[in-house]
């Protein structure tokens, strides 16, 4: 089985926007049920018109070919449900990979390779006699660390698991910076017309419009 995340993100978008995430949120899940894909949403940011951004997973032998329909800018062009005297009529939401998968992230126990071996350098009698040093490993992500600076196995195995977990969190951040820099192209992208997506009506519920 397949796993792939898609972020959708309204960025500073008004509420608008953040209804017809909500809408899009639904309609990826609904096709991607009708594909055979699995689609959760793992994390959200909401409120009372919609969603400001949602984290999808989509879980199937075929999942990474099927996102490809949806990455991208989606356009709703219809005059504010909300404020009917705005002159605004388009509005936009941006549907990206995420950066990273909570998989990816993971730095439990059963995500980790441990090996040992012996203390390098003056650290005493008891270092320098055990095999306490030891290689920590995070298997999705291929992070490595290397601790024996103290006194036993355990210890180190705990210190081990503490730089990984910051190690992910600085990748993690290096990552997430990476998609706001996408999703800030594609909100260019979108304000030249290049929605891969677009929809119509005054309603809560848009229209598709074929190309």
């Amino acid at each position: 089985m397949n796993n792939v995340c898609l972020l959708i993100s309204t960025a500073q978008g008004p509420a608008e926007c953040r209804l017809f995430a909500r809408f899009i949120a639904n309609t990826v899940c609904r096709e991607a049920a009708a594909q055979g894909l699995r689609c959760q949403v793992l994390q959200s940011q909401s409120d009372q018109y919609g969603l400001r951004s949602a984290l999808l997973q989509l879980t199937g032998t075929h999942a990474a070919t099927a996102a490809a329909r949806w990455l991208g800018t989606w356009q709703w062009i219809c005059p504010s449900p909300l404020r009917p005297q705005h002159p605004r009529k388009n509005w936009f939401v941006a549907v990206s990979l995420a950066a990273h998968s909570p998989e990816y992230a993971d730095h439990a126990a059963d995500n980790i390779r441990f090996s040992t071996c012996r203390a390098r350098g003056n650290g005493g009698q008891h270092l320098n006699k055990t095999e306490s040093a030891v290689r920590a490993v995070h298997l999705p992500s291929g992070l490595s660390v290397r601790v024996e600076n103290r006194r036993s196995q355990h210890a180190n195995k705990k210190q081990a698991r503490l730089l990984l977990a910051e190690k992910l969190l600085h990748r993690q951040q290096q990552n997430q910076r990476h998609t706001e820099q996408q999703n800030h192209r594609q909100r260019h992208d979108l304000e030249r017309g290049n929605a891969v997506r677009q929809y119509r009506g005054s309603g809560s519920y848009p229209i598709p419009i074929e190309n």
